[in-house]
């Protein structure tokens, strides 16, 4: 099953499930046709993941039943989608794809060397002979993640404002999860019991303000954190209809033109692993989000090509959709 949270004008935002047809199925009005009240957990996503599995199955039962019924059903040109957890519980985003460990460390060579005024073949050089390319051992011992604003999150076909004290914005090609029960301390082999959905995110980065505050062993933070930077959507994909998530491609387009592809088979930790290793001594909870990190490839850094305001990104992964964005100028311009 398909989730989405929508807005029609002068209305407030709601849940739905997304048809085959593209159609949006209102959860909320299916309700009150089906027994006269409003059921309170399809208020929100969060109250419909905080719902647990009785809140999904009864989701799931109005899908059926009024699947053909037009007075529930919303065509997607009526509304605009949001991001399917407007403002998630929590973020965490990991860093899980080793080629694009790898790629991005060589290339940031180039990338500081421009920041610092050095010729573009010393940068090349650099970048060649794989300086700083190394993986420290932990990145294989466990997941490592920070910590995002989950106040900046935007949905698909919303602007991405270009922060103002950047240069070289970047676009990330992600996919992440949904935690969808409280839990402490659980084993890696129940973890998936605990995943309520998946969704496309692309988590744009301020690429030189990234590099030049991580030198002091902190961050990321202006890299990271600036206004419609987090991307989510189109919608979640509950765990049960993605049968086999580690199998599934993924794609990043600018303007139409594909840039770049992977596969989520490449995860060296799975998001299993991450729940495992995130929830020892600590409490997840219902609606918080968990980020892949960049499939190889993914980046406009590992590339060394660079978005311009005015571009519009598509990040596809398969089974899940295509969550597109366009890049404005800067609220601010510096």
């Amino acid at each position: 099953m398909k989730l989405v949270t929508f807005h029609k004008p002068q209305q407030d935002a709601r849940i739905g499930v997304l048809q085959p047809d593209g159609r949006i199925l209102d959860l909320q009005t299916a309700a009150l046709r089906d027994q006269g009240h409003a059921v309170p957990a399809f208020s929100s996503m969060l109250d419909l993941i905080r719902g647990g599995p009785q809140a999904l199955q009864r989701a799931r039962a109005l899908a059926g039943k009024f699947a053909a019924e037009p007075s529930v059903l919303v065509p997607q040109a009526d509304c605009r989608l949001l991001a399917p957890v407007p403002v998630p519980e929590q973020m965490r985003d990991c860093l899980v794809f080793e080629k694009h460990f790898l790629q991005a460390r060589a290339n940031a060579a180039v990338l500081k060397a421009r920041l610092l005024g050095d010729s573009s073949q010393e940068a090349i050089a650099a970048s060649a002979s794989g300086v700083g390319a190394a993986i420290p051992q932990v990145w294989y011992q466990q997941p490592l993640y920070y910590k995002g604003n989950r106040f900046s999150v935007v949905g698909p076909d919303a602007d991405v404002h270009w922060p103002s004290y950047s240069r070289y914005l970047d676009f990330e090609l992600e996919w992440g999860i949904f935690i969808g029960r409280k839990g402490r301390n659980i084993p890696a082999s129940e973890a998936r019991d605990y995943i309520f959905g998946y969704t496309v995110f692309n988590d744009f980065s301020a690429r030189d303000a990234q590099y030049r505050e991580t030198e002091g062993r902190l961050g990321p933070a202006k890299g990271k954190d600036f206004d419609t930077g987090n991307a989510m959507g189109p919608c979640i994909v509950t765990a049960d209809a993605l049968v086999e998530p580690y199998n599934l491609a993924m794609a990043v387009r600018v303007n139409g033109e594909e840039w770049g592809r992977g596969n989520s088979r490449d995860m060296h930790h799975r998001f299993e692993d991450m729940i495992a290793h995130i929830s020892r001594d600590e409490t997840l909870y219902p609606g918080e989000f968990i980020g892949s990190g960049t499939v190889g490839n993914g980046c406009g850094l590992e590339l060394d090509r660079w978005i311009k305001p005015g571009d519009i990104v598509e990040l596809e992964v398969e089974g899940i959709g295509i969550l597109r964005n366009r890049v404005v100028a800067a609220h601010n311009p510096a």
